[in-house]
């Protein structure tokens, strides 16, 4: 592992514009559960019935029990190494940052700019959607009183401001990544590199000349295609990376 970190810092070192994408790994040092480990929260629960248009329909209650449960565990959570490294490197000229994460702990870290993905855990939206609630606003109310949470607009139900299965992303948000893959260096960190479109993103990267650098304690799709992969726990291999070049 040695090696493969030397060779990354020297491709950042080198490197006028970075860009990094993070997924739930990032995370996990800070108790957060990913989606598709070992322990994934896809391992045990349906994401059909809990993080889509159709499950909420069928049950809002059992969706915001599961989303409301998954509030508490992140709310007291705080940043790790890996997000205050990458939040760190937010402030460099030429980097720039992705999330697949709707946790919030980029954000306690401080990253900004920040492209998130998949939107965000803390904001909600009306259901309907009203003309008052048709653009999520933040809420970090943690347990909700009462479930499913109306909307203070019209009374209807809110929805949690996140992007579900079978759901576009922003499309301002895509065009920003897309924008931001054309760069000297690309790091995935802690994604499974299965949920397109942003699986794609490092493609795109390479496709356009970029050094592409995977962190990531287990293979992954990418881990074939990528130039530089780095089994290991994105917490310990930022750590050691920050320390080997100066973004």
């Amino acid at each position: 592992m040695t090696d493969s970190i030397q060779a990354a810092a020297d491709a950042l070192r080198r490197a006028r514009t970075i860009t990094a994408m993070t997924g739930a790994g990032v995370s996990t040092a800070s108790g957060i559960p990913t989606f598709r480990g070992a322990d994934g929260l896809w391992k045990k629960n349906r994401p059909e019935l809990l993080a889509s248009r159709e499950g909420f329909e069928n049950d809002p209650r059992l969706v915001w029990e599961w989303y409301d449960w998954r509030r508490q565990v992140i709310r007291d959570a705080k940043p790790n190494p890996a997000h205050d490294v990458l939040a760190a490197w937010t402030r460099r000229p030429g980097f720039t940052l992705i999330t697949q994460n709707v946790d919030g702990l980029h954000e306690k870290a401080g990253a900004d700019p920040l492209i998130r993905l998949h939107g965000s855990i803390w904001h909600v939206r009306c259901w309907q959607p009203c003309d008052a609630g048709r653009r999520p606003w933040r809420d970090d109310t943690a347990p909700f009183p009462a479930l499913p949470p109306k909307c203070p607009h019209c009374g209807d139900l809110v929805r949690p401001g996140v992007v579900w299965f079978g759901e576009n992303l922003d499309h301002e948000d895509v065009a920003a990544a897309t924008a931001a893959a054309r760069c000297d260096v690309f790091l995935t960190i802690g994604t499974s590199s299965v949920v397109y479109p942003a699986a794609g993103f490092v493609h795109q990267a390479r496709s356009y000349g970029a050094v592409t650098i995977e962190i990531n304690p287990e293979t992954t799709e990418a881990s074939g295609e990528v130039d530089i992969s780095i089994r290991g726990k994105a917490e310990e291999v930022l750590v050691e990376l920050s320390s080997k070049f100066e973004v």
